[in-house]
């Protein structure tokens, strides 16, 4: 009884962690959309490029042999080389959604000119020179299958390739052409036939090169000399009737760090909107991330220097800046003053319709280091931040506006002395809000 309960216990055991595995879904921080509007506009965009690519590139070489009965020759073997598009046009091409499958791709009616140089080998004679064909009734369609790989990049395979030209002509050129112009249109049949069986394989060849090129993608991506930032696919594209949706890791990291925040995105959907070519969500978890990796990174923390201070504080006799100037007045001359404002945690952010705010809890201490002595604290405090930045979209331009909503002082520490016959009036205070003008808390002795 005792040996068969064992394998029970182990299976039961093995079915818990894969529920519990399977029910730890991971969310996007950014979601991408792609509608139908931007395939219609990647249509006409796509052809120049699409034409720079073929004028680059080479054909396979044709080669095949053909018996001339009215010539009475038994073989001619030929080979077409150094194969060139020169022109093409393809004016009825269309790119749709097949929903939870891909993108298929659709053209008729096409035409090309090719340039191409030959070579003729038979019994009765052997030549080479050079030609133009024209192809025409171009058709293809296909669908193309887009996934991601193990490292997030989205990667594309062609499925139901099917490609066809239904017409060939073939011009040769140079001091023989009549006579090998009168024997052209036998051979057109078998260039045809071969130039079919090879369209499908080419272009699955570049969408192979495509892929070699989309694995290159930095995916990780250094932003300063603080963060990194991930956006990898964490899932293949979500694909419907009229949009493709992309959901990206959207996460910064710590640049000597790349273990996840303590907290975890939340699931969130794009509106059902189509009107746009793009559409891009941004959660608070992204901006969190961002928060949270320059908190770990030290990037707030900040000293300043009596030469970046001193025309600033001085001048400034409004608020904090005229308890920093007049003790600025008393130490700044004399010996050397610093400002050292760190954040004690990770700026909290709140998204809001239309706005987010930022709240910053901090601490501030102003520092001198007289002559052959250690850094002394002249003043320690502490403080939060509130700050709310309006996001408004002007043309093509994403207008930020900052606004102070309020300044919190916690505490303050007075713990330098001097000798100095100017001495400051205060000692110490807890919770002056320097915004409002009003009290939190009581005074400190």
């Amino acid at each position: 009884m005792y040996t068969k309960t064992i394998p029970v216990l182990w299976g039961c055991f093995l079915l818990w962690n894969l529920c519990l595995s399977s029910s730890q879904t991971i969310y996007p921080g950014i979601k991408a959309r792609i509608t139908q509007r931007a395939l219609d506009y990647g249509v006409q965009a796509g052809m120049e490029i699409i034409e720079r690519m073929l004028k680059e590139k080479n054909l396979p070489d044709l080669s095949g042999s053909e018996s001339l009965e009215f010539l009475k020759v038994d073989y001619v073997n030929y080979n077409f080389s150094n194969i060139k598009i020169k022109a093409f046009s393809f004016p009825n091409t269309s790119l749709a959604f097949v929903p939870g499958v891909g993108i298929k791709a659709l053209t008729n009616h096409g035409t090309a000119n090719i340039s191409t140089d030959w070579e003729f080998e038979s019994p009765l004679f052997q030549d080479t020179g050079g030609a133009d064909l024209f192809l025409s009734g171009v058709y293809f369609t296909g669908i193309i299958i887009l996934t991601r790989n193990d490292f997030g990049h989205p990667t594309l395979k062609l499925q139901d390739c099917y490609a066809q030209v239904s017409h060939a002509h073939v011009s040769f050129s140079g001091e023989l052409s009549v006579l090998y112009n009168s024997f052209a249109e036998p051979m057109e049949k078998p260039i045809l036939k071969n130039l079919n069986e090879m369209l499908c394989p080419i272009i699955a060849s570049e969408v192979k090169a495509l892929n070699a090129n989309l694995s290159t993608l930095e995916v990780l991506t250094k932003i300063d000399n603080y963060t990194l930032l991930d956006y990898s696919l964490i899932s293949s594209p979500e694909i419907t009737e009229n949009y493709l949706d992309l959901n990206l890791k959207g996460v910064f990291y710590p640049l000597e760090n790349l273990a996840d925040p303590p907290f975890s995105p939340v699931p969130f959907v794009l509106p059902e909107r189509s009107n746009s070519m793009l559409y891009i969500g941004i959660t608070e978890y992204f901006f969190k991330s961002a928060s949270f990796a320059y908190f770990t990174a030290g990037a707030f923390n900040v000293t300043l220097s009596t030469k970046e201070i001193s025309n600033h504080f001085v001048q400034n006799s409004q608020g904090l800046g005229n308890v920093l100037s007049r003790i600025a007045e008393i130490y700044i001359l004399s010996q050397p003053f610093m400002v050292r404002i760190m954040a004690t945690e990770p700026p909290v952010i709140n998204l809001q319709p239309g706005n987010f705010t930022l709240d910053i809890p901090a601490s501030i201490m102003m520092l001198t280091q007289p002559k052959n002595s250690t850094v002394e604290t002249i003043v320690s405090m502490d403080f939060v931040a509130s700050t709310s930045v309006g996001l408004v979209i002007l043309g093509q331009r994403l207008v930020c506006s900052l606004s102070l909503n309020g300044f919190l002082l916690i505490s303050t520490d007075l713990k330098y002395e001097t000798s100095s016959k100017q001495q400051p009036s205060f000692h110490g205070w807890e919770g002056l809000n320097l915004v409002s003008g009003q009290w939190r808390g009581k005074s400190a002795p």
